[in-house]
């Protein structure tokens, strides 16, 4: 049996970006707890070369919304990209959510050979099969993102482990 694009990419979209919402609720409860701003963690980086934490969130969500609306044809929403506290991070993750839940999936299925090109850096581009995009790009690019944004927090002490990142405030 095949798995349809839409099954590929929006649930799976959905799913991290809500454990994403409890990974920051782990992070700013944990600077409340131990006595500091939560702002101290939003401006962290792990390398001087790197993107701070809230691009990586912003970031993230991006690589959803753009990932789905390449594929789907779908007009994603523009973010001003101003988003600096815990809680801005998470309405601009509820903001994606809400996107991601308005495309419906046979707006994605049967696209998996549909030519995508995109903007790689600042001044190139790259086209490839939506599905090749999916799997090769969209879907490791977003991981890459909210993996770093996980690593960011338990860098800083934040307890967090492997099942707050799969499964998030899901019971376990």
């Amino acid at each position: 049996m095949t798995m349809s694009m839409y099954a590929a990419s929006v649930p799976v979209f959905q799913h991290m970006l809500r454990n994403l919402v409890h990974i920051l609720d782990k992070g700013e409860a944990s600077a409340q707890a131990r006595g500091f701003d939560p702002s101290v963690l939003t401006t962290y980086r792990l390398a001087p070369d790197m993107l701070p934490f809230t691009r990586q969130v912003l970031i993230a969500c991006d690589a959803a919304k753009l990932g789905v609306a390449r594929i789907s044809g779908v007009e994603a929403p523009k973010f001003e990209d101003n988003e600096a506290s815990f809680g801005d991070l998470k309405a601009r993750i509820q903001k994606t959510l809400d996107y991601l839940q308005s495309v419906p999936a046979s707006a994605l299925d049967g696209k998996e050979d549909k030519e995508i090109t995109f903007p790689v850096g600042r001044d190139k581009t790259r086209t490839m099969t939506a599905q090749a995009y999916l799997t090769t790009w969209a879907l490791p690019n977003f991981f890459f993102h909210v993996t770093t944004t996980y690593a960011i927090l338990r860098h800083n002490g934040v307890d967090l482990g492997k099942a707050d990142y799969l499964a998030g405030s899901a019971p376990r």
